[in-house]
């Protein structure tokens, strides 16, 4: 071992030791030391062996701690004149052995520990500019092989791909040799690259960044992209290795993924072009070719490319296949799919302009516009008025279905929905309540066995959507009072818990005020049958005739619709029934009125005829007509008016339904369809039927043009009374007030729609009753006349 001789260690006495640590503040109560030698070059090295622990004094009455302290060689080692030109040799020799890929001389723990000993005696820059030479002056060699014009386009990638994977290798081995080089040195440099970063750069700046070795890499990626999405089988593993290089190399976003994106926006602008405007064009076909392109480029993200590209690459093809032909999505075959109820489709199209920014707006105005479309043509026309409810309900089942299952229950879909609808069903003003009214007529019938009670439920649900619908519920109101009242009295109600529960809807959706009267008209349905059981009991008291089982149902008038008094000419046997009841009934009610509606009484006679014996269910209208046959078998039309006092046009229907009906008890002179004042009619001794039971008072339930205005004109002078108490109402709390505000506030307060003449036609009739003026200078202000 070359150099001075080291130093025995010097064992210091207990306080001379203590004076030495305190001095330097040291609190070691026991230590271990380590030699210092010199090698045979003159480098330092460590020598693992401690310094044997000096002798314990003995103290038999209290024990003392052991210390050591160890001191610096005194002289610094010398290293030998040409020692960094032979480590730099060695190192040298090594890196070019790494680089042609053949065996290194030395061992990789020799050379590491070369490296360290330079950096240990600030040979550090010297060792990291020499590495930078060698290795730029090894890849700039390189470059040759890269400018190969012979090398096709696969080829030339396969290259680059195999240079750069034994650059790596290569850089891993050189890193693990010169690694202490850059734990210390370059560490405390932060300008400086780490080895590996070094490698990079250099690999980049002389071989891939170079003018045409980048662009023909560039240039090689799109074309071998552009086959695969014209179907064909690429190198996907090719790709990725090129893709990452670019990545470790931090060139990517400017080397290729601009070249990239811009190339992808013209091919798929190309490319939606021609699919638009093929003649094979259909929307299903082309959503799912967007679909399809969309998880292929998702696809591209996950086998090769960088993850970073996958927004800006996603966007470019929402942008081009989506949102450059969105007017075309929508105006070409969306209305096909929503009349088809194609439900995937329309999924997929809204998915898919969902990714748009606005896309679902045009989506949203186009799914109105057909809503509004389809509907006019139900409500419009009046050929279809007979099913018009039922097409409405399934339509707007179908719309609720679209919404849900394919536009996701979006909120801006079911606005749309529900003011497209409100729109289509208030555009024929009264006539959609009153068919609704007419529908729930008919499902409440006794006649209507085509559902289940749950089914009907579930239908009048359906029913009452649109009934929410309706700006003019007062129309529905009076035709269902009406249509209701003849259910009730004529006995044809499916059942009085469809009924109820009809009306609980009602009352639920529009409050108790709405439904009051119809209250009222079930109340006095049970009040009649109390009434009834004690007439009877009256009866068998009194001993009074019994032949005739009457029925009496007693009526509050301002529950029930509006009758006109119709007089007829009873028998006198009815007549005496009937003043039997009203002496009855008054003696329990005094100060009372009875008046009897004719119109709305009905019979089962016991008919008998050659074939066999009937019980006829009719009218009491039918049954005048009918007794009158028992004094005569031909009758003329003008004799039956005279003798039953009906009117001509009520007489018309009734001998209509006896004499040309289904069933006919009697024959019409001439033979037709239509009865005029000369026709003659014959008692029917040839009648038959298979049933006992026979009803032919079906005329009662049906509505007659004169009854349908009778009722539209009630509900027109209702609203009259209800605009003038409503103009009253905001003039006596305003007492001043302009003709527009008045005209607002009075809107407001209606629950029905109304023309701004009708309007102006009340005002000046409140002016005239003195209920308001003009003012004297501004005549479109009022004010309130106390």
């Amino acid at each position: 071992m070359s150099g001075k001789k080291r130093s025995p260690p010097t064992e210091y006495s207990q306080s001379k030791r203590s004076k030495l640590l305190k001095e330097n503040n040291i609190n070691c109560p026991e230590m271990s030391g380590h030699l210092v030698s010199t090698s045979k070059n003159g480098l330092s090295s460590k020598l693992t062996k401690p310094l044997p622990k000096p002798p314990a004094p003995i103290n038999h009455t209290k024990p003392t701690t052991k210390k050591l302290v160890i001191k610096n060689l005194k002289e610094k080692p010398n290293l030998p004149k040409d020692f960094e030109e032979q480590t730099l040799v060695k190192l040298e020799e090594a890196v070019c052995a790494i680089h042609n890929s053949s065996c290194i001389s030395y061992s990789l723990e020799e050379l590491y520990q070369a490296v360290e000993n330079m950096c240990s005696h600030k040979m550090a820059g010297r060792l990291y500019d020499h590495l930078t030479v060698k290795c730029e002056n090894h890849i700039k060699q390189r470059l040759p092989k890269f400018l190969a014009d012979c090398v096709s386009g696969i080829q030339f990638l396969h290259i680059v791909s195999s240079e750069w994977e034994q650059h790596c290798q290569q850089m891993i081995m050189i890193r693990s040799i010169f690694l202490y080089l850059d734990r210390t040195y370059v560490f405390e440099n932060s300008s400086l690259l780490s080895v590996w970063d070094l490698g990079l750069r250099l690999f980049g700046k002389h071989l891939v960044c170079q003018g045409l070795v980048q662009g023909r890499i560039v240039q090689e990626v799109l074309i071998i992209i552009q086959n695969e999405r014209n179907g064909e089988v690429i190198d996907r593993a090719l790709l990725k290795t090129i893709i990452r290089m670019l990545c470790d190399l931090q060139v990517y976003q400017i080397m290729f993924e601009t070249i990239f994106l811009r190339e992808t926006e013209c091919h798929y602008h190309k490319e939606g072009q021609q699919q638009v405007t093929s003649e094979d064009y259909t929307l299903p076909q082309y959503l799912s070719h967007i679909t399809r392109r969309l998880q292929q480029e998702e696809d591209r993200v996950l086998q090769y490319l960088d993850s970073s590209t996958r927004k800006p690459l996603v966007l470019c093809v929402e942008k081009q296949l989506i949102g450059e032909h969105q007017t075309t999505l929508v105006n070409k075959g969306f209305d096909s799919l929503l009349e088809a109820k194609r439900l995937p489709d329309l999924g997929t199209l809204y998915q898919l302009l969902s990714r748009i920014k606005g896309g679902l707006d045009g989506l949203c105005t186009a799914f109105g516009n057909y809503i509004k479309k389809s509907g006019m043509a139900m409500v419009s026309d009046a050929e279809r008025e007979k099913t018009m409810v039922q097409e409405m309900i399934d339509f707007k089942e179908k719309l609720d279905t679209i919404v849900v299952e394919a536009f996701q229950k979006n909120e801006k879909f079911q606005r749309a929905l529900q003011e497209s609808f409100e729109c289509i069903i208030n555009k024929r003003q009264n006539k959609p309540a009153e068919l609704i009214a007419k529908f729930v007529d008919v499902q409440l019938r006794s006649g209507n066995k085509e559902c289940t009670d749950e089914e009907l439920d579930r239908l009048l649900d359906k029913v009452m959507v649109l009934f929410r619908f309706i700006y003019g519920k007062d129309v529905f109101e009076a035709f269902y009072k009406k249509d209701l009242a003849k259910r009730l009295l004529v006995g044809k109600s499916a059942s009085f818990d469809a009924e109820k529960a009809m009306l609980l809807k009602l009352k639920q959706e529009c409050g108790s005020s709405f439904t009051c009267k119809l209250e009222g008209m079930f109340k006095d349905m049970e009040l009649s049958r109390d009434i009834m059981s004690s007439y009877k009991q009256y009866v068998t008291a009194k001993k009074l005739p019994s032949s005739i089982d009457l029925t009496v149902n007693v009526l509050t008038m301002g529950y029930w619709p509006a009758y006109p008094p119709v007089e007829i000419i009873l028998p006198l046997h009815l007549v005496g029934y009937l003043e039997d009841f009203k002496t009855f009934y008054l003696s329990k009610h005094s100060g009372r009125k009875l008046q009897w509606q004719s119109s709305l009484g009905h019979c089962v006679l016991r008919s008998f005829f050659p074939n066999g014996d009937k019980d006829l269910q009719v009218s009491l209208y039918q049954t005048l007509v009918l007794l009158l046959f028992n004094d005569s078998d031909e009758l003329t039309f003008h004799y039956i008016q005279e003798a039953t006092g009906i009117v001509p046009a009520e007489l018309s229907r009734t001998m209509q339904s006896l004499a040309c009906g289904k069933v006919r008890v009697i024959t019409k002179i001439p033979k037709g369809k239509d009865v005029e004042p000369s026709d003659k009619f014959v008692y029917n001794k040839e009648f038959k039927h298979k049933l006992i039971k026979i009803k032919i008072n079906q005329v009662q339930m049906k509505e007659t043009p004169e009854e349908n205005q009778a009722t539209n004109e009630q509900v027109f002078q209702d609203r009259q009374y209800q605009i003038d108490a409503a103009i009253v109402r905001i003039m006596k709390m305003r007492r001043t007030l302009p003709h527009n505000l008045l005209v607002s506030e009075t809107c407001d307060q209606l629950r029905f729609p109304m023309k701004a003449s009708d309007l102006k036609k009340r005002i000046e009739s409140l002016i005239d009753r003195d209920y308001m003026r003009r003012d004297d200078e501004l005549s479109n202000i009022y004010h309130y006349v106390a």
